[in-house]
This record gives C-alpha cells, structure tokens and sequence, in this order.
C-alpha cells in the first residue's frame, strides 16, 4: 500500500458518507464498477486508472478535482502523499 492509494481510499470513503452515507455497492453501480473493486480502492490495496477515479467521483456526485482536491504531495525526502487535514 502506498501513501496515494491510503490517502485516496480514505478521501473515497469520506465522499461516499457524504453522499448520503451511500453503501460501496451502490456507489459502485453508480460508477460501472464493481463492488470488490470499489472495496480494494477503499481499503488502499489498489491505485485507480484516470478513467476509474472519474467515473467513482461521479458515483459520489463529485468531479475527479473536487474528489483529489484535499490529496497533496508533501515534497522532502522522502516526498509523500498525504491528506490535508479538515478537507478529507
């Protein structure tokens, strides 16, 4: 698990709660995929092509920029992704 799959499948559950605490399986139909897939993208075990992050932030009712928006990379060394706190 990497440190944007973990940032992008905590931001992923927190949009879908938001979304009137919808279930991952009606999130999922909503964004043509399945739910298994919307679980790993949940649970960081899988990193999204552009086209599956478009398509689960329509699921959600956002755009992909509103759904990535409070996803940073902390440059350093290491560099990192993170999610910005009080926007997740």
């Amino acid at each position: 698990m990497s440190d944007l799959t973990e940032a992008f499948g905590e931001r992923l559950i927190v949009a879908r709660f938001e979304f009137g605490r919808a279930s991952q399986e009606v999130v999922a139909e909503r964004a043509g995929i399945h739910r298994t897939q919307m679980s790993l993208l949940e649970g960081g075990d899988r990193l999204p092509n552009l086209e599956t992050v478009v398509r689960v932030a329509g699921g959600v009712g956002l755009s992909a920029g509103e759904l990535l928006g409070p996803i940073r990379w902390e440059p350093g060394t290491p560099g990192r992704f993170i999610l910005t706190e009080g926007e997740a």
